[in-house]
């Protein structure tokens, strides 16, 4: 068998995985904060920026930490953060970053698990597309239920994820790529969203391919929701919609964005 990620167990791809870990083991924890991408300041701050400014001197609850990408520079700033994380191999570098020591991380579920303080927070927050990565309708609507548990009365949810692709679509069609990146000598990465339209579900492909010919397939489910079925989704939670922008800094929605950052008030 040549150097691929088995398409149903990537984590197969490192030796040292926790099969506990889901889709984020220590072959994937290892690599997460490389710089650049989603880790580079220019992202980062002004994602921070808005949650501090939303959290108003509040504790605030981050629903999928990760290493603490968010987490650790909004605790550096002094605000009072705590995390929930399915994956121990993420979790356990959160405490290595500034700010990261002060993050308090439960490890478990963000569909089910509460942590100390339940119904004291004034924001939870879930970032960077993670909502998606609960596949199935009912789970998501858990999600929105954990985090009006945790919230006080007047607290917010906030959800940053990508608007589904799926205008890219001709008819026929079921695959978007979004990335392809050869690098000029004979190798690469090759990225695409696979959708199935019925369903809601669609996977994220990554293929990647080093100079001597080895490729490595790595393949994640996900579950896409419109943000109006997030709407109904927070108002089974008895939230609100409260805000809604493309992105953090706070521009407004066209027919044109790829992202929305949503806020919901728990009412």
């Amino acid at each position: 068998m040549s150097d691929e990620v088995n398409e149903n167990n990537p984590a197969a791809a490192g030796r040292d995985d926790d099969p506990a870990d889901g889709w984020f083991p220590e072959s994937v924890a290892a690599t997460y904060d490389d710089p650049g991408g989603a880790n580079s300041p220019e992202v980062i701050t002004p994602a921070v920026d808005v949650l501090q400014a939303l959290a108003a001197g509040g504790r605030v609850l981050e629903f999928a930490v990760g290493t603490g990408r968010i987490a650790a520079p909004l605790a550096a700033r002094g605000v009072s953060v705590s995390g929930i994380e399915l994956s121990e191999a993420m979790a356990a570098r959160v405490t290595a970053k500034p700010g990261g020591d002060a993050v308090e991380v439960t490890l478990g579920d963000m569909t089910t698990t509460r942590v100390d303080g339940a119904g004291e927070f004034s924001l939870v927050y879930l970032v960077f597309n993670t909502i998606s990565n609960v596949t199935t309708q009912d789970g998501q609507v858990e999600v929105f239920r954990n985090a009006a548990a945790h919230l006080r009365p007047g607290g917010l949810f906030l959800i940053e994820v990508g608007v589904p692709d799926l205008r890219r679509l001709p008819p026929g069609q079921d695959t978007v790529p979004f990335t392809v990146a050869p690098d000029g000598n004979r190798s690469g990465y090759v990225g695409f969203d696979q959708y199935d339209v019925v369903t809601q579900e669609f996977t994220s492909n990554h293929v990647r391919v080093t100079p001597d010919g080895k490729g490595r397939f790595f393949r994640i489910p996900f579950r896409y929701a419109w943000p109006a079925e997030m709407d109904l989704m927070a108002r089974i939670a008895g939230m609100k919609l409260t805000h809604r922008w493309a992105g953090w800094d706070r521009s407004e929605v066209t027919a044109d964005s790829t992202t929305h950052v949503s806020v919901w008030e728990k009412l």
